[in-house]
């Protein structure tokens, strides 16, 4: 038996109380003060910290602060607009007036209610729904919040417990991150390398190669659609696909389309608008045999060539360094078809291609399949943690056990999903 199941037997051996928040905490009001004002008093060496709407957060000195209402005791914050989550912080903070937080006199329970609060965060997100653009949840949804009141030696255990996971889980994760981002940083090395023009190898513009390239044609976000016609949206370039794809993750239906352009298998697709200089003309290459629609502000580009080599071949950093030429740092940059036409790639044979393709396929499966490698174990590490968390702090009103019926449907239903997922 665990040293927490002894303070549960020994302290609460027929269940714990269930309480309002605003009954056993305290809340604390922000500071009224504009994004505009942040901006102008942030610095990187400030003594306060402040707390605005999403993940906005700067540092500042107290004496630049107007009307400042400085938080000294740890607390929980809520932010209630935009990214509703909840923060722990112990050192010295206010936040914007939209938003409020809790404490009480002890430490414990202050950490305690942050992992309750935390545990619970799906439930606050679900009644932001529907309350318009921006996702907002009202002072009454934490203020009525029910929580377990497990007596205060239950609290500081489970709190160790969750402290010790979360830590080590923080570690894990930072080490497999660093080992992910090491991984992809040796894959584009590699790629550069084995794609770098070589005497042998011709050096040929796109426009050589490309026996058609044109325009996509607009496909609005609420013009997506549970089936129909395979598509894809501009901006699912940078954030959906890697290299290649041989499915669309969209739908849509012909009809919504004024003149629909189409691509199909061996395409390659550009984003000619993006947010960096960095980041425009991604391409991508369609692998698939589906006759699909391209959206607007996508160039298609059809070819004789292997095209999952010129998917990689257009993703070395020389490719990205031509595709961002002459472009100015704005909040939207564009590219135009011109642009593309005069980027130019070393073009070994269809043999060589279809080699250096494979070579670099199974390398960026490696570092970038979630089903495989470490981005699988960093999300297997974290579901563990929130298993564990949502374990530990579910409580019964009427018996001792702290793995009540409700956890045990819980984890039957997850380990379901899971033995699901690998069929």
């Amino acid at each position: 038996m665990s040293k927490l199941d002894e303070l549960i037997a020994e302290l609460c051996p027929n269940g714990v109380p269930f309480k309002k928040v605003k009954d056993i905490y305290t809340r604390i009001k922000g500071t009224p003060i504009t994004a505009r004002k942040m901006k102008e008093i942030a610095c990187e060496n400030g003594e306060i910290r402040i707390f605005a709407g999403g993940k906005t957060i700067i540092d500042t000195h107290e004496k630049d602060i107007p009307k400042a209402n400085i938080t000294r005791v740890p607390a929980v914050l809520v932010q209630s607009r935009g990214v509703i989550d909840v923060v722990y912080y112990d050192k010295p903070f206010t936040f914007k007036n939209e938003m409020w937080a809790y404490t009480s006199e002890d430490i414990v329970s202050v950490k305690f209610l942050y992992y309750v609060l935390k545990n619970s965060i799906q439930t606050f997100r679900d009644a932001a729904s529907g309350m318009g653009a921006l996702p907002q949840i009202s002072l009454k949804v934490t203020e009525e919040f029910l929580l377990p009141v497990p007596p205060l030696e239950v609290q500081r255990e489970i709190v160790h417990i969750l402290d010790s996971f979360a830590l080590l889980t923080a570690e894990l994760t930072a080490e497999l991150t660093a080992e992910l981002t090491a991984r992809q940083k040796q894959y584009s090395y590699y790629r550069d390398e084995l794609l770098k023009p070589q005497k042998s190898i011709p050096m040929v513009t796109l426009k050589e190669i490309a026996t058609s390239i044109y325009r996509g044609a607009g496909i609005k976000r609420d013009q997506v659609t549970e089936n129909g016609i395979p598509c894809v949206r501009y901006g699912e370039i940078y954030t959906t696909y890697n290299t290649w794809f041989d499915k669309c993750v969209s739908y849509t239906k012909e009809e919504y389309v004024s003149s629909p352009k189409y691509f199909e298998h061996g395409d390659i697709l550009f984003a000619i608008t993006g947010e960096s200089v960095e980041d425009i003309a991604k391409s991508i290459a369609y692998i698939g045999h589906d006759k699909c629609l391209a959206g607007g502000d996508i160039v298609v580009m059809k070819h004789q060539q292997n095209p999952r080599y010129l998917a990689h071949v257009l993703n070395t950093t020389m490719a990205r360094e031509q595709k961002g030429k002459g472009k100015v740092k704005n909040k939207v940059v564009h590219s135009n078809i011109p642009s593309i036409e005069q980027i130019k790639i070393p073009l070994p044979s269809l043999e060589v291609q279809e080699r250096y393709a494979n070579i670099l396929d199974n390398f960026e499966q490696i570092c970038n399949d979630l089903n495989i490698g470490l981005p699988a174990e960093i999300e297997a590490r974290q579901k563990q943690y929130e298993f564990y968390r949502d374990l530990l702090l579910t409580f019964a009103e009427t018996n001792g056990s702290l793995v009540t019926d409700r956890q045990t449907d819980r984890q039957t239903d997850r380990q379901t999903d899971r033995q699901t997922d690998r069929a």
